[in-house]
């Protein structure tokens, strides 16, 4: 008798926690997930260039040396057009052998070498950018591999799409659940997306003296992207 009392009083005690717990929890309030994303476009002040010397000699040390002479001297008048030391960099240093033979099927061989260096340029002035390029390829920079443009200071730019994406994932979300009858309520949680810069092309003119190589600095377009739960008032 005494066991069965227990057992009830168990069962009473559990019930009622249950209970208690339900009551406290109450119903679920319904939720919406939206992705707002957001872009600014702002014009580029710095400039990323990618500009080489590759050489041929009949020897690998020959190869190599004409290499060192010819960038030395690009490099020299970089510097001379205002590039500072800190915003040249070597990014890649190759030197490999020409092989021959390969047509007429007889023994291949080594018939010289080739020797590469390419060097990556920051350009702080946008203006004499064209004149940077110009003076570098007349001091023998032979390969160019790649120009793009961006902010020194791309923090207010990021920090504009943020909001811009926080504003379009409200509206989205607004217009979604009012075409449903209901209301937007709270913010549940917002998560942040990646941001990233993309060059949009927009014809600009170097203001350099006459002659010098036109580029197009366009415009820079960066971009965030938030995910935002809200809950739903019906």
């Amino acid at each position: 008798m005494r066991i069965l009392q227990a057992a009830l009083i168990a069962a009473l005690v559990s019930s009622t926690a249950l209970t208690a717990a339900f009551a406290q929890s109450g119903p679920s309030v319904p939720q919406i997930t939206v992705t707002g994303e957001g872009t600014v476009d702002g014009v580029p002040d710095i400039a990323s260039l990618s500009l080489g010397v590759t050489t041929l000699g009949d020897s690998a040390a020959a190869a190599m040396a004409a290499n060192t002479e010819a960038l030395n001297a690009v490099m020299a008048r970089l510097k001379a057009a205002g590039i500072a030391d800190r915003d040249m960099q070597t990014t890649n240093l190759s030197i490999n052998p020409n092989w021959t033979g390969y047509d007429n099927g007889a023994r291949q061989r080594i018939d010289g070498y080739t020797a590469s260096n390419q060097l990556t340029v920051r350009i702080r002035d946008l203006d004499g950018l064209g004149g940077v390029l110009d003076a570098a390829i007349q001091d023998g920079a032979n390969t160019l591999n790649g120009l793009s443009f961006g902010l020194s200071e791309p923090r207010p730019a990021l920090d504009a799409a943020r909001k811009a994406a926080v504003e379009d994932a409200r509206a989205r979300a607004t217009l979604l659940v009012e075409a449903a009858g209901a209301t937007l309520g709270k913010i549940v949680s917002i998560t942040e997306g990646g941001g990233y810069a993309a060059p949009q092309p927009m014809f600009r003119q170097s203001a350099d003296a006459a002659g010098a190589v036109p580029v197009a600095a366009g415009e820079v377009a960066t971009s965030a992207s938030v995910t935002i739960v809200f809950e739903i008032n019906q």
